[in-house]
């Protein structure tokens, strides 16, 4: 056979071909003949042969067909045989395939050969690709070789170590005797490796980490030898003496002196002289200082030495390397928490790195920014937010007006700020904003009565100029309906009052009514808005028209609002400005409750948490009619039913079904719960009830079969006569209770959740009905409650 070309003719011609077809197709001719040589056992140019193969290879081509011949040069007894075959093992072999098994013996001859170079290519094959058996096999050559002399091998084997030590961790006390010279070695590569095998030991044993802090003081004296050292070719890199083995071991006395005060005692003056020594006009000083920094915030270091590690990164981000200023940001907001104040000094820097051009600068400092409002610089950081927030990319929208939300509401020096910043952002950022922020600004402005005159005008105003933020017309389409009264009246002492009239204000409802702009949310909440201005307006026969016109509309939501609106027009307008009357001042509370009320926009949804006893939650009044069945006469009113938790079907049915078979002699009590909860527009009023409830004493209404039902009691405030029923249902049972349902109803008493109670001065009488499946079964009962404290009627 003719001899086959070099790998340097190999290269070159590769790169004369013009396409990829034409380069496959020299790479396929190639390695046929690779194939053929190899076939036959052509000793003479096998090592040429793998060597152009892991050419291939490093291009993306298949070189499988070579591991074998890669084990044949490591068997033979030339050094540049052995070289290709142990590189090509390192490249083609992994421990995912057996033929790599065939080499333990041969790497385990050379690890004992009398020539280093040898040497060395087994310890470099074995700490790049040796498997866990490999591992367990080869340790004992690799620990002996940690002890020799030669500097060269040492290193070698240290690293080797490191390998062993990741696939067999139990082998980590083998190497810890010959641990103790390696720090006395004068040869940096072995000084180097020697820090790697330490800081492997450290992180993964303990006991490694106890053992190994008696060496704080020997690496101190190393790293201070390093900054103190003058100039040395050998390892001088920029003007600094082997910033490789400093950040080696800046990384040692990272892990050593964590959470440890004697530790962390001994290296704070070396941590300091490096602080203010390293020269940072390279690179690689920079490199130094950063990890220098991470170390001194990781340990339990002196607060003036984290002040001046702060101020390091403070110095980073006027840096005009985008990487610097990124790792800066990143590491202030990782310390902001626990030194807060060092970081503010800095503020003025931070904000100015929202002006990048980078993205990802911009984010982390975003993200910072936020972490360092307070009350005493929220108006200035709050500035620079929203005008970030107006210049932004559209990425970044939602996560800065979630940020500004959160922070005004902790942080707002008074209601008019609060109510002015979220307006800004709702204008705009608004169709950035989560769902839950419409109804929080509703609630805002619901409990800030003396703004409100201020706020509907302000709203108002915003609708004029913009009506594509959707979330913005959703709070101004509230407001106006709410508060229109005191839009029309030009009375506001904020600031100048507007003079508009009650058709400018209709116009601008029906305007949003029917714009391409609006969403079927938006519609609902313009229509309401219009209802509830019936009762506020003058101009009810306008309205009744608007309402009456949109019963037929080809939306459902808007056509079950209308039609029900009209209903109270015709059939209950006695009723009308009892259920429109404007919202009491609602309170955010935590829920204790078994139910937690999670408001977004435009509906309510129940959200249960993960207890054991069946969680109770509030169903449609039209569900619990089959209750009337069950206990007989129109005399009997449906309180309340709970089953686990289900979205309701429909937003608007239960006013009708829950009036439409009932007695109304009685007027009914302002704002009652079981109104559809579109009047609402997706908040939950929730009463203020005076603390009395030691008055009532609380009452177990059932006990049977594993369930108890307890029932405690409120007074509602500002209206006495109204008392709240809280229910908690308790599975004491093993097993879970399921699909649980209860039902209850009470005579000629008006009653709605949670469950109010209106006085009406006789005895409370309740019959429940209960529906659960337990142990698999089915299990229904009916009960009467006629026990109630006299206090919770009277």
């Amino acid at each position: 056979m003719p001899a086959p070309i070099r790998l340097r003719e190999l290269i070159r011609t590769i790169r004369t071909a013009r396409t990829q077809a034409e380069e496959r197709e020299m790479i396929q001719k190639e390695c046929a003949a690779i194939r053929s040589s190899f076939r036959e056992e052509d000793n003479t140019y096998r090592c040429r042969n793998v060597a152009k193969l892991l050419y291939m290879h490093m291009l993306g081509y298949p070189a499988h067909f070579g591991q074998l011949e890669c084990l044949k040069l490591i068997a033979s007894q030339k050094f540049t045989d052995k070289r290709i075959g142990y590189l090509g093992a390192m490249l083609l072999l992994d421990e995912r395939q057996d033929v790599h098994l065939l080499m333990t013996n041969c790497i385990k001859n050379d690890l004992n050969h009398s020539t280093q170079y040898v040497q060395g290519l087994a310890l470099c094959t074995l700490g790049c690709m040796g498997s866990s058996e490999m591992c367990r096999d080869l340790a004992g050559e690799v620990e002996k070789l940690l002890k020799t002399s030669n500097s060269y091998l040492r290193k070698k084997a240290a690293l080797c170590a490191v390998h062993v030590i990741r696939k067999v961790p139990e082998l980590m006390e083998m190497f810890l005797p010959a641990t103790k010279n390696l720090l006395s070695e004068k040869n940096h590569g072995v000084l180097h490796t020697s820090v790697v095998l330490l800081t492997e030991m450290c992180e993964r044993s303990p006991d490694m980490l106890l053992h190994f802090r008696k060496l704080v003081p020997q690496l101190v004296r190393i790293l201070k030898n390093l900054i103190m050292s003058g100039y040395s070719p050998e390892h001088d890199v920029s003007g600094i003496s082997d910033p490789f083995l400093q950040v080696r071991i800046l990384r040692l006395l990272r892990i050593l002196g964590r959470s440890d005060d004697d530790s962390s005692e001994a290296m704070n003056d070396i941590l300091a002289q490096v602080a203010t020594n390293t020269e940072t006009s390279k690179n690689v000083g920079n490199a130094i200082l950063y990890e220098t920094v991470l170390t001194i915030m990781d340990i339990k270091s002196e607060s003036g030495l984290r002040v001046l590690a702060i101020n390091i990164l403070g110095r980073f981000l006027l840096n005009n390397d985008k990487n610097i200023r990124y790792v800066a940001l990143t590491s202030l907001l990782k310390t902001v928490q626990t030194d807060h104040n060092a970081v503010q000094r800095h503020r003025s820097t931070i904000v100015d790195c929202l002006k990048d051009l980078d993205v990802s600068i911009k984010r982390r400092a975003m993200e910072l920014s936020f972490a360092l409002v307070n009350g005493n610089n929220i108006r200035g950081m709050m500035k620079e937010l929203l005008y970030f927030l107006d210049s932004c990319d559209p990425e970044f929208k939602a996560d800065c007006a979630s940020g500004v939300f959160l922070a005004a509401e902790k942080y707002a020096p008074s209601k008019r700020w609060h109510i002015d910043t979220i307006m800004r952002v709702l204008t705009t950022a608004g169709s950035y904003v989560r769902d839950d922020s419409v109804p929080n600004l509703i609630q805002l402005i619901t409990n800030s009565v003396e703004m409100h005159a201020y706020t509907v005008q302000r709203l108002y105003k915003a609708l004029l100029d913009d009506i594509s933020q959707q979330p913005l017309v959703q709070v101004s389409s509230w407001c106006i309906g709410e508060y229109g009264d005191l839009l029309v009246s030009g009375q506001c002492e904020e600031e100048e009052p507007i003079q508009v009239t009650e058709d400018e204000v209709l116009d601008v409802l029906e305007g949003l009514l029917v714009s391409n702009l609006s969403t079927p949310v938006t519609r609902g909440y313009s229509l309401t808005a219009i209802m509830k201005l019936s009762t506020r307006f003058s101009s009810v026969n306008r309205i009744k028209k608007v309402v009456s016109i949109y019963g037929s509309s080809i939306d459902v939501e808007l056509q079950q609002r209308a039609v029900e609106y009209n209903a109270l027009f015709k059939k209950y307008d006695h009723m009308r400005p009892a259920l429109l009357e404007r919202m009491p001042i609602m309170e955010k509370t935590a829920s204790n409750g078994p139910t937690e009320i999670v408001q977004t926009n435009g509906e309510t949804e129940p959200s249960v948490p993960d207890t054991k006893h069946p969680p109770l939650v509030t169903q449609p009044a039209n569900q619990a009619n089959d209750l009337l069945d069950l206990l007989g006469g129109n005399d009997v009113v449906p309180v309340i039913q709970t089953t686990l938790p289900t979205k309701p079907a429909s937003a608007g049915g239960e006013l009708l079904d829950l009036l439409g078979d009932l007695s109304l002699s009685t007027p009914a009590p302002s704002v009652p719960i079981s109104q559809p909860p579109f009047l609402l527009d997706g908040l939950s009023s929730q009463p203020l009830f005076n603390d009395i409830s030691a008055a009532i004493p609380p009452m177990t209404a059932y006990s049977k079969n594993g369930l108890k039902i307890e029932f405690t009691f409120e007074r509602a405030n500002p209206n006495p006569n109204i008392a709240v029923i809280t229910i908690h249902a308790t599975n004491t049972t093993e097993a879970d209770m399921t699909e649980f349902v209860f039902q209850a109803a009470v005579p000629k008493v008006t009653l709605y959740s949670l469950v109010k109670v209106v006085n009406m001065q006789q005895q409370l009488r309740m019959r429940v009905k209960l529906t659960y499946t337990h142990k698999g079964s089915p299990v229904q009962d009916l009960a009467e409650v006629n026990n109630f404290p006299p206090q919770s009627w009277q």
